[in-house]
């Protein structure tokens, strides 16, 4: 199965940056996501995601007046093992976990007070639901829904400034599906 979706990544997102009362805002992000589902049986599958995902970091909190931090390209690979419930007709509901590998690309400062920034790579749990309507035997229409438990480690100004990001996203996905 091949599905090709739209995707919102809306992160959840919050930091432990050493300073009192500081903290980000991580932007959401609109963009195409291609997958691929392979079906061990008639329930159980294995689906791997991958798209490209832009964020701005902004400083809230004691940091507000910094305003935007830095700019990133995530590229989040994802992997779930997925249960495809069968008894429902043309509608294909699955459930589904997984793990998640993030890449920090592109890392952009937009502060001038800031010397240095780094986000390091995350690995993190991912909980994923959706469904299929199957138009017939090969297309059909898709909802997808996961959670990324995506947590990196951040840095600024060689050290001076580091701590923890959580920016556990929220991605809702709708698209097309080919089956096989």
């Amino acid at each position: 199965m091949i599905r090709v979706r739209a995707i919102t990544v809306v992160p959840d997102a919050s930091a432990n940056l050493g300073i009192a009362g500081a903290s980000v805002d991580v932007s959401k992000s609109v963009m195409p996501e291609l997958d691929v589902t392979y079906f061990f049986t008639k329930n159980i599958a294995l689906e791997v995601v991958a798209a490209f995902s832009p964020h701005s970091v902004t400083g809230t909190g004691t940091i507000e007046p910094l305003g935007k931090l830095m700019h990133t390209l995530l590229l989040p690979p994802v992997a779930t093992l997925q249960y495809h419930f069968t008894d429902f007709g043309a509608f294909k509901p699955y459930i589904g976990v997984g793990v998640n590998y993030t890449w920090f690309l592109d890392q952009s400062l937009k502060q001038p007070a800031l010397v240095t920034g780094h986000i390091s790579n995350s690995v993190g749990v991912v909980g994923n639901v959706g469904f299929d309507y199957m138009i017939d035997r090969h297309w059909g229409l898709n909802l997808d829904l996961k959670y990324v438990d995506m947590q990196p480690n951040v840095s600024f100004n060689n050290g001076a400034i580091t701590g923890k990001v959580k920016i556990n996203p929220w991605i809702v996905g709708t698209g097309v599906t080919y089956k096989f």
